[in-house]
């Protein structure tokens, strides 16, 4: 079987489809990538993936270009014919479902969050949510990260209920992201990843630094994510700057040895206004680390309150404040109890091997069609 992945960035396979990549190339099946091509490409070679470069303009809103990369996909699959193509993220999604019904290759889409479409007012919302009314009545079957996108999606989005599942998000490959101790950090080390743009809650983390410095609470802030400058709502890098300089967070643009990241501090906060499954929250509860995140789908599901963590009011900086301070009135004993839960959820609920065997039972169910 020829199995083709369509997504924004080769990083976004080698981040979050490792498992599944590996699987179906280990099985014996081929895999071909389309993606602009980036530095992460070469390393999907090296697993064995055939790489095809798909530029694309990620965060444009010119329809001419974004015709070029609808052609593109289209030229792809005339000449590829793949089984099936495996889509994420927003412009994969609808283009590649638009180019699959003109060349009849059928489509499996991902929706890892529903930020550009619910979270983002004005003509840009609007148009995104009409691309997914008109694609999506073409894809085979899509997918979304938690049952409240899901349910949301379907208020919009006219799609029968044989065509839509629910992943326990991208999974997690629970051997690879192994339980580490837990060291009771003074000050309290919190550490957040993600990108460093409005939805992501990146001020309203700052915020809470600000709160707690200021009543001279013990606590230190890492951020870690790249910035966009070209990306319509991204925090300004002069502004990050102006924060490390107050002293109010440390900051990392990138990093590719996340898990000692997370090993070198005690929690990990995410103050996201909204989430597929938080990608970020299953590897700190995988490492066996309390979590700190705002009660809003994609991160209720990863954080259960007083279990493994603590949720806040999302936008609210002076909630998340508070919630530390809850967790600083935590003895070891607690903390470390926190830090197991964390692990048994993910172990129960995140395990990729499900996320696998959705895929694999889909895709059989759809060539056999």
């Amino acid at each position: 079987m020829k199995i083709a992945f369509v997504t924004n960035t080769s990083w976004n396979v080698f981040n979050f489809r490792e498992g599944l990549v590996k699987f179906f190339l280990d099985r014996g099946d081929e895999v071909i990538s389309l993606a602009p091509r980036d530095q992460y490409s070469a390393e999907l070679e090296k697993w064995g993936v055939r790489h095809i470069n798909t530029p694309l303009d990620q965060t444009g809103t010119n329809p001419f270009k974004d015709f070029g990369y609808l052609s593109r996909i289209m030229k792809i699959f005339r000449s590829e014919r793949p089984d099936v193509a495996l889509c994420f993220t927003i412009k994969s999604n609808i283009y590649s479902s638009l180019a699959g019904k003109i060349t009849g290759v059928p489509t499996i889409c991902n929706v890892s969050g529903l930020g550009t479409v619910f979270l983002v007012s004005g003509w840009l919302g609007k148009m995104a949510l009409g691309l997914y009314r008109l694609a999506f009545r073409y894809s085979s079957y899509v997918f979304f990260q938690n049952s409240d996108d899901k349910n949301l999606f379907l208020t919009h989005v006219d799609l029968s209920n044989e065509k839509v599942g629910v992943l326990p998000g991208s999974g997690i490959d629970l051997n690879k992201f192994r339980p580490m101790d837990l060291t009771i950090s003074s000050p309290l080390k919190l550490l957040m990843v993600g990108r460093v743009i409005e939805e992501k809650g990146v001020r309203d983390f700052v915020e809470a630094s600000r709160t707690l410095r200021e009543k001279e609470i013990p606590v230190q802030f890492t951020l870690v994510g790249d910035i966009d400058e070209n990306h319509s709502r991204s925090v300004k890098r002069i502004e990050v700057d102006q924060w490390v300089k107050e002293g109010l967070i440390q900051y990392l643009n990138h990093s590719d040895n996340i898990q000692d990241l997370m090993t070198d501090h005690e929690v990990v906060v995410l103050p996201s206004h909204r989430e597929g499954t938080s990608r970020t929250l299953l590897e700190g509860a995988a490492l066996g680390r309390p979590l700190l995140a705002s009660n809003v789908p994609g991160c209720k599901e990863v954080v259960k309150d007083g279990f493994n963590g603590f949720l806040f009011e999302v936008k609210n900086p002076a909630s998340l404040a508070d919630k530390v301070k809850l967790y600083m009135a935590l003895n070891a004993e607690e903390r470390q109890l926190f830090a197991a839960n964390s692990r048994k959820l993910v172990e129960e609920k995140f395990d990729e091997t499900l996320v696998i065997q959705q895929y694999t039972e889909t895709i059989a169910q759809i060539v056999d069609k």
